[in-house]
């Protein structure tokens, strides 16, 4: 299970309509909804700095929060829209989805490399170039993986590292549906630089 599910702060909205919308927005929160999971919907307030602060943050659209109703017990949300100011393009609603434990997600699952110390290219002086540290991923939201982990204890120099040498989490697989990259290790420059002088000798 992810180790830290960032916390989503809000209130609940005292009446309905375009009319607490519009006084919402004036006391400085961002309006917004709450449905899903078999529970009747709830109309809250996000703090606007709280909320712009978070958004900037990047990756909102796919990432699992921990909702915080004061009086409420916590439940988990995903994003499902951000309406925003045409002018401005500032938040001014926001759609939120709770999630069962059995119910599906796209979250970025970061990648952890091991055994780097003992990795038979690096030793002999590659270098490991990190191209993805972090896997989009359809996962579920009652066992969402801490990490995806890349062991390095057999990889050479010129290995590429491809999503399909990773053995992932069970019930997690990734969103693309590609076999990409996650990392390689390549020869120093200097290496490279030395090799292609040897070519050209060669070749004259």
């Amino acid at each position: 299970m992810a180790g830290q599910i960032p916390d989503l702060n809000a209130k609940v909205r005292a009446g309905t309509g375009k009319g607490a919308a519009r006084q919402a927005r004036r006391d400085g929160e961002v309006p917004g909804i709450v449905y899903g999971g078999g529970i009747d919907p709830q109309s809250i307030n996000i703090p606007f700095n709280y909320l712009l602060t978070t958004l900037r943050k990047g990756r909102f659209m796919s990432t699992l929060f921990n909702l915080k109703v004061e009086g409420q017990d916590d439940v988990r949300v995903v994003c499902r829209g951000v309406q925003r100011d045409v002018v401005k393009d500032l938040p001014i609603h926001i759609d939120l989805m709770r999630l069962k434990r059995t119910s599906r997600v796209n979250l970025f699952i970061p990648v952890e490399f091991i055994n780097g110390d003992t990795c038979p290219g690096i030793k002999k002086g590659g270098v490991l170039t990190v191209v993805r540290n972090e896997v989009e991923m359809d996962v579920l939201a009652g066992d969402i993986p801490d990490h995806l982990t890349v062991d390095l204890a057999n990889a050479q120099m010129g290995d590429v590292i491809h999503i399909s040498d990773v053995t992932l989490p069970e019930g997690a697989k990734p969103v693309i549906d590609r076999n990409f990259v996650i990392a390689n290790i390549s020869a120093p420059r200097g290496l490279l630089a030395s090799a292609d002088e040897d070519e050209a000798t060669d070749a004259a």
